[in-house]
C-alpha cells in the first residue's frame, strides 16, 4: 500500500463526484459526518463538482449549496423513514442517486464505510464508473447482521477501484477488509483539517476564560479535562466519567447521544456530578474555545469502531495532550504515547486516572508533549493535503 499524497493533475474537464453520506442530523452525525463535510469543502475549493448525497431527518427530500468560500458544493437529503441498527432507511437516497447520474453523469462515486445503504446503491449504478470507498472502520457491533451483509461487503470492496484509508493501522487492524484486495488498490490518505477555525477570536476567547474561571470553581487545581463526541457505547464515557472518582479537575464532557441520560446517571451515582459538566451539543463555532480552555484531552474509546478520532487531532491542534485508549488502530497513530500524549488499555478506569494525574500534576510534561502535538496535527494533517490527494487519486482511477 502507499500513503497517497500525490498533487493533483490538471484536466480540461471538471472532475464529477459523487459523495454518498450516511446522515445529516444532529443526534446521528459524527467522525465519519464530520469527515465528509470537510472532503466536500476541500473538494469544493479544489473546483471539483461536488454532490453529497445523504439521508435526511424527515419524509421530505431537500438539496442546498454549501457555500465553501468562492465555490460551492451541492448537498442533497433523501427522504427517510426511520433509523435501524446505525443505518438510514432511504429507498429514495438509491433513486436520486440514479436520477442525478442519469441527468449528468458522475466521474467518480465515493462509498464511505460502514455504510450498508452506500453498497446498494453502488450496485444500480453503472459499472463503467470509477468506485472509490473509504474504509473508516470495521462493523463491530450488529454481528448477526454482519453475518449475513458480510459476503456483499466483500464483493463490492473487491469490485472497487481504491479502497483508501486515513493510516496504514486501518488496513493491519481490520478483520473485514478481505485479504485479498490486491496491494495497488490500497491508498492511505491521511484525514485532514483546517485549523484557523480553532484559532481564538475575540468571542472565543471571552468563552474560553469563562470555561476555565468555572473550572476553578469545581476543583482545588482548576484544571479541565474535556472530552467530545456522541454519547454511545463505544466511546467509553462511562469509563472517564468512574475515573473522575479520583482525579482533581472539571471533566466537560460535551456532545448528545441516546446514553446521555445513562451518563448523568452515572455521575450523580457515583458522586462526581458537581465535576462534570454535560455541555450538549457545542456549536462548531465554539469549539476553539473548549478546546483551549482544557489541560488535557480525552478519549476513552472501547471498541474499534473509534478508528481514528478527529476530535484529539483536533485538540492537539490547539496545543494540548490526549489521552487515549490502546486500541492498536488509527487512533494511536494520530495519538502518539509518549510523543504527543498518553495511551492506557481499554476499560481500565486506573490507567485512565494515573495517566490523566500524570499529565495534570506535571506542567513541564504536558507542555511539551502539547507542544509536540501541536506540531504532529499541522504538519500531517492539513485539508489541502487530504483533498488534493482525493483529487489526484480520482484522476490517476479515470486515465486507466
Amino acid at each position: 500500500m502507499q500513503k497517497y499524497l500525490l498533487k493533483s493533475s490538471s484536466s480540461s474537464k471538471q472532475l464529477r463526484v459523487l459523495q454518498f453520506g450516511r446522515f445529516n442530523n444532529a443526534e446521528q452525525n459524527g467522525g465519519i459526518e464530520r469527515h465528509m463535510k470537510l472532503l466536500c469543502a476541500g473538494l469544493a475549493a479544489l473546483d471539483v463538482d461536488v454532490t453529497y448525497l445523504v439521508a435526511g431527518d424527515s419524509l421530505r427530500s431537500q438539496s442546498s449549496e454549501v457555500n465553501v468560500g468562492a465555490n460551492t458544493y451541492r448537498m442533497v437529503e433523501s427522504a427517510t423513514l426511520g433509523t435501524y441498527f446505525s443505518t438510514a432507511i432511504s429507498p429514495m437516497q438509491v433513486i436520486k442517486a440514479i436520477r442525478m447520474h442519469r441527468q449528468q453523469p458522475f466521474d467518480v462515486v465515493h462509498l464511505h464505510f460502514p455504510n450498508p445503504l452506500a453498497h446498494l446503491a453502488s450496485l444500480f449504478l453503472p459499472a463503467n464508473i470509477k468506485r472509490v470507498i473509504t474504509w473508516h472502520s470495521d462493523i463491530i457491533r450488529q454481528k448477526r447482521l454482519l453475518a449475513m451483509y458480510l459476503p456483499f461487503l466483500r464483493r463490492v470492496t473487491l469490485q472497487a477501484d481504491a479502497l483508501i484509508a486515513a493510516t496504514p493501522a486501518h488496513f493491519t487492524s481490520s478483520t473485514q477488509i478481505p485479504s485479498n484486495l490486491h496491494i495497488t488498490k490500497q491508498h492511505v490518505i491521511p484525514y485532514g483539517r483546517d485549523f484557523n477555525d480553532l484559532e481564538l477570536t475575540s468571542s472565543t476567547s471571552e468563552l474560553c476564560e469563562s470555561l476555565k474561571t468555572k473550572g476553578k470553581l469545581v476543583s482545588e487545581s482548576g484544571s479541565i479535562i474535556f472530552a467530545l463526541g456522541r454519547h454511545v457505547y463505544y466511546k467509553g464515557f462511562d469509563v472517564l466519567i468512574d475515573a473522575m472518582q479520583y482525579i482533581d479537575a472539571q471533566l466537560i464532557l460535551g456532545g448528545d447521544g441516546p446514553l446521555k441520560a445513562e451518563f448523568e446517571e452515572q455521575a450523580k451515582r457515583l458522586g462526581v456530578n458537581h465535576k462534570v459538566k454535560f455541555t450538549g451539543s457545542i456549536p462548531e463555532a465554539d469549539l476553539a474555545a473548549y478546546f483551549n480552555a482544557c489541560d488535557v484531552f480525552c478519549l476513552p474509546s472501547v471498541e474499534q469502531s473509534e478508528a481514528f478520532g478527529l476530535v484529539q487531532l483536533e485538540a492537539m491542534a490547539c496545543g494540548k495532550p490526549v489521552v487515549c485508549t490502546q486500541l492498536n488502530n488509527g487512533v494511536n497513530v494520530v495519538n502518539q504515547a509518549g510523543v504527543t500524549g498518553l495511551a492506557v488499555p481499554v476499560r481500565d478506569v486506573d490507567a485512565l486516572a494515573e495517566a490523566l494525574n500524570i499529565l495534570l500534576n506535571d506542567d513541564a510534561l504536558r507542555l511539551k508533549l502539547g507542544q509536540q502535538a501541536k506540531a504532529h496535527a499541522v504538519s500531517g494533517y492539513s485539508l489541502t493535503a487530504m483533498s488534493s490527494s482525493h483529487v489526484a487519486l480520482y484522476h490517476m482511477l479515470l486515465s486507466t
